[in-house]
């Protein structure tokens, strides 16, 4: 590994790992049934989307944009899955289909950020809500269920039965394409580049808009298998599936280390932060806290991910000038 690929792990990422093993020890010892092989089974199960749709947003992130609409799309992608199950089709054909949907509707938000030129953080809040409301229309306030067993007990089984999610096997797979990607290819190189100062990336010949758009198809499939396996393991396709998951999906990434300004990020940092976010949350469930105080966890940690590393930077660069005017008058 080069000294550039190391200097992406920050000491933010060290940080967060670190708590985030703490906090795993320290559930474990002080909360009863958290360390259980079924427990693991549901958090697993609870992170598994969250997980999923933070691998595509820390590319997006990186390059200085945003994608509020990953939870919409999640919700939409169920919707169709539903009605299509509901006229029969087999369900080999809906879940690619419903892929291709989720990459569909990143493609639209490609569209308007890099040929209008409109900044991602409001049309995403556009499409979070157009995408939700045609969810509604597809489906309605109805829930589709009995989905076929081999599938739903695919999402919620075991490896050859046993106590290793197949959601986990999954997740670590495209977890490892996504970090040999980021930290080891060119496109990599180029979105932190993009992230880092994106008129010298296209002075450099970096095809930037490009870039952004095949990462925002990318956010969107990706959250379209997320509501592919979301649906499958409730059992049940709804409208509202997932509302509000862009809000833990962002705080994830922001908690891993990835700079709200873009260029700067690593891939184990973010993970970490699902993990922290995913194990307070099953935590304080098993404590039977109520899904209000949930949220504000979630907000408290997004405020921290944002605040404490800007304080950081802010508490290095004054030390950096004190040194250099200490220096200047010896």
């Amino acid at each position: 590994m080069s000294s550039d690929r190391l200097r992406r792990i920050s000491w933010w990422d060290v940080a967060i790992i670190a708590i985030t093993l703490v906090v795993l020890l320290v559930a474990a010892g002080a909360v009863d049934n958290f360390g259980s092989s079924r427990n693991f089974g549901f958090l697993v199960l609870d992170l598994l989307p969250i997980a999923l749709i933070a691998l595509p947003m820390t590319f997006v992130v990186i390059t200085g944009e945003i994608d509020l609409s990953v939870a919409s799309t999640l919700g939409l992608t169920s919707a169709v899955l539903g009605s299509l199950w509901n006229q029969g089709l087999p369900m080999e054909t809906i879940v690619p289909l419903c892929v291709l949907l989720g990459a569909v509707l990143g493609a639209v938000n490609g569209l308007f950020v890099t040929v209008f030129k409109l900044p991602s953080l409001a049309v995403t809040i556009g499409t979070l809500a157009l995408f939700r409301g045609l969810a509604f229309v597809v489906l309605g306030d109805s829930a589709v269920a009995d989905f076929p067993a081999a599938f739903t007990s695919w999402v919620t089984g075991g490896v050859g039965g046993g106590p290793i999610p197949n959601a986990l096997v999954l997740l670590v797979v495209l977890a490892a394409v996504a970090g040999l990607v980021l930290h080891a290819t060119p496109v990599g190189r180029a979105v932190f580049a993009t992230g880092a100062n994106e008129q010298a990336a296209r002075f450099s010949g970096i095809r930037v808009d490009k870039l952004k758009f095949w990462l925002f198809v990318s956010s969107g499939a990706v959250a379209g298998l997320a509501g592919v396996l979301w649906t499958l393991r409730y059992s049940s396709a709804r409208a509202d599936n997932g509302v509000g998951l862009e809000l833990a999906v962002v705080a994830a990434v922001l908690l891993g280390g990835v700079s709200i300004f873009g260029g700067k990020g690593a891939l184990p940092g973010v993970l970490a932060g699902v993990v922290l976010l995913a194990t307070l949350q099953n935590a304080l469930r098993l404590e039977d806290v109520t899904n209000e105080s949930l949220n504000i966890v979630t907000g408290v940690l997004l405020i921290v991910s944002v605040l404490l590393p800007n304080l950081g930077r802010s508490l290095r660069a004054t030390l950096r000038r004190r040194r250099l005017r200490a220096a200047r008058h010896t």
